[in-house]
Order: structure tokens, then sequence, then C-alpha cells
């Protein structure tokens, strides 16, 4: 069950003209709630700038926003300390068509789910996942932003959900390795790690640069450069980063199978130390 407000009250209908749901016009987050607190949530609040910036929408308060999450997740009492809180943020109700004025002010909805952690013998011995046929167009105005246009999630998703792999690798045009379906891809090379550049297409995950940066604060660096598809099969370890369950080692793509994850290992025990404990194993 979820529970949303709008303005700190109650909503469960938003108007049939808003332009969120008739165009996809407007960004959200994804917050995992821990004990009540939203992890990361200076970087979503990064992430949700740029993208309103770039969409030219008027940024909520974020203040009052912040005011308005804690409400929220307080509200839902009856969801345990381990949840997920989604924001959205719409362009409203305009005249129809598909331009609208600059900058738009929005209009921000909040739900708070209950969530379930993935089990623990996920982040010992990893997960399955597979390449998705589904493909990801290149040069997006709103690459590397969460904005409500997700059919080319919805579509690779359903391939997994078809296939039973935990989570789908997506490639661009070009055959290049993007990201995962909900998550950012890494690969260990030759003790080197490396993620895939996003500025083509992609979301710039938040655990991705939660990620990088405590690598980089340990005096590790992680290059960001193009990877094909025979790359990630030739890596010697492959994990993924998301919001939800940080860090999850990959134990199959395809007929690959990578049995040891010894710098994964590493990676997630750091993170661990950096605020998201699950990935502590």
């Amino acid at each position: 069950m979820s529970h949303w407000f709008h303005d700190s009250e109650p909503a469960d209908v938003v108007s049939i003209d808003d332009r969120a749901f008739q165009y996809g016009d407007g960004l959200f987050e994804t917050v995992a709630i821990r004990s009540g607190e939203p992890r990361l949530w200076d970087y979503h609040l990064d992430r949700m700038t740029m993208g309103c910036e770039r969409l030219q929408i008027a940024l909520p308060d974020v203040r009052s926003l912040r005011r308005q999450l804690d409400h929220a997740v307080t509200q839902s009492g009856d969801i345990p300390g381990y949840c997920a809180a989604k924001i959205v943020v719409s362009c409203g109700v305009s005249a129809r068509g598909y331009g609208r004025e600059t900058p738009t002010s929005a209009k921000t909805y909040i739900g708070v789910f209950a969530t379930m952690p993935v089990a623990k013998e996920l982040y010992r011995d990893g997960v399955e996942t597979l390449v998705c046929d589904t493909r990801l167009a290149l040069y997006s105005a709103t690459a590397g932003l969460k904005t409500l246009n997700r059919l080319e999630q919805v579509l690779a998703r359903s391939e997994c959900i078809a296939r039973s792999a935990f989570e789908g690798m997506t490639l661009d045009a070009s055959e290049r390795l993007i990201c995962g379906t909900m998550s950012n891809v890494f690969i260990v090379s030759n003790q080197t790690i490396i993620t895939p550049s996003l500025h083509r297409c992609g979301v710039e995950g938040v655990m991705r640069r939660h990620t990088i940066e405590t690598l980089r604060a340990n005096d590790i660096a992680v290059d960001i450069q193009d990877v094909n598809e025979d790359k990630l099969y030739r890596s010697d370890e492959v994990f993924l980063t998301n919001s939800q369950f940080g860090i999850l080692p990959v134990r199959r793509c395809g007929e690959k199978v990578w049995q040891h994850h010894p710098v994964t290992n590493k990676v997630m025990a750091m993170v661990a130390k950096n605020g998201v404990a699950e990935c502590a194993v």
C-alpha cells in the first residue's frame, strides 16, 4: 500500500489535464528512507535541481519540500522505517498542446511505499542479469535526468520479468553499454573500476555518484568511459548500484558467469561504512 500527499495533505487523485499525465512533463526522485531519514538527500536535490533547470521548471522550495517529505513519512505510520519515498514534480495543468510558458511552476506529489530488503544471499553471491533487446535513444535532451518519460525502461524491464532476471543491461543505439533498467553498471577489468559514460543517454544515479565519490575519497580511481558489450563479457567482475539496494555483484549475464567478486566486496565494504548498511556482508 502507498500513501500519497500534495502540499502535506493526503492525495489520491491527479487532474486528467495535468501535464505529468498528458505528456510525462516532469521529474521524479525515488529516495531510500532508512529509520525515517532520506538517504543521499543532497544528491537527490542536486539531480532534481539539474532537471528543473533543463526542463525550465521552477524548483520547489527546498526547505518546504523537506518538511513535506518528513510529514509524509511520519503520516505513513504503518510503513516500517525501511521504505521508499517517490517525489513527483509535475508541470501541472496548462492549455492543451505540447508547448508551455517557461519557467513553469511545479506541482509536487510525495508517495511513501513499504519496501523489502534484498535477500542477503544476493549481496553475497550476486544477481542474474541479461542484455535487453530494447535500445536507448542517443543524444536525448534529457540525458542523465529522471524524467517521467520512462517507456524505454518499461519495455526493457518487461524483458527481465519475462525471463526471470533480476536486472537487464541496456545498450544504446550504437551498441554501447549504458546502464541497467533500474541501476547503474560498473565493471572491473585488470583491477580497474570502470563505469559507462552517460553523456549520450541513461540516468546518473545517486548511488553511482556516491560510489564514485567514496572510491575517490579512498584514493581509488574510477574511469568513466565508453563500454561495449564485448568489454562487459570480458570483465573480471560486474556490479550494480541503485539508491534502494546500494551495491549488488552480478553473478551472471546471459551465458557469462562471474563466481568471485573480490574487488566488488571491497567496494561494498567502503560504501557500507559510508551510510549504506545493506552492503555490509
